[in-house]
This record gives structure tokens, sequence and C-alpha cells, in this order.
């Protein structure tokens, strides 16, 4: 009886320890993004000394932005500090819906992307540079037609009898497919001079084109689906064990699966409509926070939404002071995370361990 006291006491002590790691982990990649973040605001092609950043920034503050910014405070407030607040949202929402979804489709190599959201998203932007150069055309039309790929790819799973996360991935597939092949045919007849490389740049993925009005539309949006996916975590726990488990234990599945694509969906268009394409972020950075904290969802979402800002704006710094010229995101995520993922396969660490 004494033995098995102790190994009840023993595991339980073993559980709270696991717990207090966790914690304690996300403290520290949270106070790492938070560092991130004020470090990025020193970074950039011009030059503002350390202490006439904080001076503005603590005048504004004092002032209640109710004050006319100088050059250095527009480089601060107008195209610095909106593009830092971007890189955060687009890489934390890109890696919560990742993670989101490979929970739900009990699948780590799952990406944001695998309803065709990108694929419906680039033939939007496309579309929107070919008939209008503004840019809230073109992000809205990029919103649109993500969402448009993700309700296609579910209204068209309905229509099937068997395993519906299946269904629905292949269902996914299909309708990304449509809407690559659209976008080829948008930039085929599009203005080689003109229209063409800016599809081409959109598509490699962006950030240098962010203002505060582009913040204001898409942030509510990021948060919203963020928080209820934070909210739902433990139920998205019951579902990665399985449908079967998850009917035992009185979880509506089908709800639950609809509630989940709607956030994890909405982040993503939201987070592509000012950024465009941007790979790997979705499906390094969950298995990164995994490794950290275990496969529970309480405490990988959140990791995964501060690692998510951390690693988009290494990757944003990077790409506006590496060269004289800025490197679209999607190329250094790329260049980034491929190996990085080659590695975590080398050692058998992409799984849900």
């Amino acid at each position: 009886m004494s033995y098995g006291i102790g190994r009840i006491t023993g595991l339980k002590s073993g559980i709270h320890k696991r717990i207090s790691e966790g914690n304690t982990q996300i403290f520290l990649a949270f106070f790492l993004m938070i560092f991130l973040f004020v470090l990025s605001l020193f970074m950039g092609r011009y030059s503002i000394p350390p202490q006439t950043i904080m001076t503005n920034i603590i005048f504004w503050l004092l002032s209640l932005g109710n004050v006319e910014p100088s050059n250095v405070g527009t480089v601060i407030f107008q195209i610095r500090l909106p593009r830092i607040i971007a890189a955060m949202l687009v890489g934390a929402g890109l890696s919560i819906s990742g993670a989101s979804f490979q929970g739900l489709f009990r699948n780590p190599l799952v990406s944001p992307y695998i309803l065709g959201v990108a694929s419906g998203a680039g033939f939007g932007a496309c579309l929107g540079i070919l008939i209008s150069e503004n840019i809230f055309v073109i992000q809205l039309m990029a919103f649109s037609f993500g969402i448009l790929a993700a309700f296609l790819a579910y209204s068209l799973s309905k229509s099937c009898k068997t395993t519906a996360t299946l269904v629905l991935v292949l269902s996914g597939i299909i309708v990304g497919a449509v809407f690559t092949a659209l976008t080829s045919l948008v930039k085929y007849i599009a203005d080689p001079y003109d229209k063409l490389p800016e599809m081409v740049f959109w598509l490699m993925g962006s950030l240098s084109s962010v203002r505060v009005e582009d913040l204001i539309y898409v942030t509510p949006a990021i948060l919203a689906g963020m928080l209820v996916l934070i909210l739902i975590g433990w139920r998205i726990n019951v579902i990665s064990l399985g449908e079967e488990e998850a009917r035992s234990l009185g979880i509506d599945t089908r709800k639950m699966t609809i509630l989940v694509v709607i956030c994890a969906t909405l982040v993503t268009t939201s987070a592509i409509s000012i950024s465009g394409i941007i790979g790997w972020v979705g499906l390094v950075v969950p298995h990164i926070s995994r490794m950290l904290v275990g496969p529970s969802y309480k405490k990988l979402l959140p990791m995964s939404v501060f690692l998510g800002a951390s690693f988009l704006l290494v990757v944003d710094d990077l790409a506006r002071t590496l060269m004289s010229i800025e490197i679209p995101l999607g190329i250094l995520t790329a260049l980034i995370g491929a190996p990085f993922f080659a590695y975590l396969l080398q050692k058998k660490k992409v799984g849900w361990s």
C-alpha cells in the first residue's frame, strides 16, 4: 500500500513539476518577445540613436499622441512601429493557426494553408492588383477569397460520407489547386512591366507597405480568433486524441471542427491580407513549442503565439537590414524553416510527444 501511495505521490510531483516548467518557459517566451519588440525599434536603414527613439516614444506617450511627429517620429510611429506590430500579429496568428489545425487533423505536417486559404488569398490579391492599385482593395480581395476558399473546401467535404477530417484536407487540396491555376492565369494576362512584378512580390510575402490603417482593420480579427482558440485549447486536446474519444467525453466534434476552422481561417486570412503568403511559420513554430512545453494545447497555443511573434520579428529585422534592398519574407522563412524542419525529421522529433 505504501509503495502504491508513493508511486502516486511521485507521479503527482512529476506532473506539477512539468506544469511549473511549462509555465516558466511560457513566461520566458513572453519576455523574449518583448525584448525583440524593443530591439526591433532600433533596427532599420534609417539610423536613429536609441536615446532619440526612447525620447520620442516617452514624449508621445506623455502627450497621449496629441502631437505632430517630427521626421524621426514619422519613421518610428508611421513606418517602423506599425511594421513591427504587424510582424508580431502575423507570426503569432500563423503559428497558433498551424498548431490548431495540427491538433484538429491529428497531423504534425499540417500548416495554416491546409484548406487552400493561401491559394485563395493569393488569387484575390493578384486579381486586386490587376483591377486596382489601391492597397485596401488588394487586401480586401485577398481576405475575401481566402475566406471563400475555406468555405468551398468545407462545403465540398460535407458532400462525402467518409471521415470528415480526411475529406476536409483533400477538399482543401482540390480548392487550392483551382485557385493556384486561376492565379497563374491572372499572372499570365497581367502587364509584365507593371502589374506582374507587384504580384510576384506580394506572393513572396512582405510587410514593407503596412500602415497604421491596416492594423486597425486586421488586429481585432486576429486577436479575437486567437483568443477563442486559446480558450478552447483543452477541447482541441481531446479532439487530437480521436473523434471517438472526444464524443465519449461529451464533445460535439462537428461543432468544434467548425469553430476551429472558422477561427483559424479568420486569423490566417487576416494575416495574409497584409503580409502576403509567408510559409513555414505555422508549420515549424508549433513543433518548437511542442518540444518546449509538451503536447498540451493549454500551453502549446500560448507558447506558439509568443514564439511565432518572436520568430517573424527576427525574420523581418533580417529582411530589412541584411541587404540594401528588402528581402521577401517568404524567402527567408523558407531558408530558415526548411533546414530546421529537416533537422527535426532527422532527430525524429516531428510528432506529438
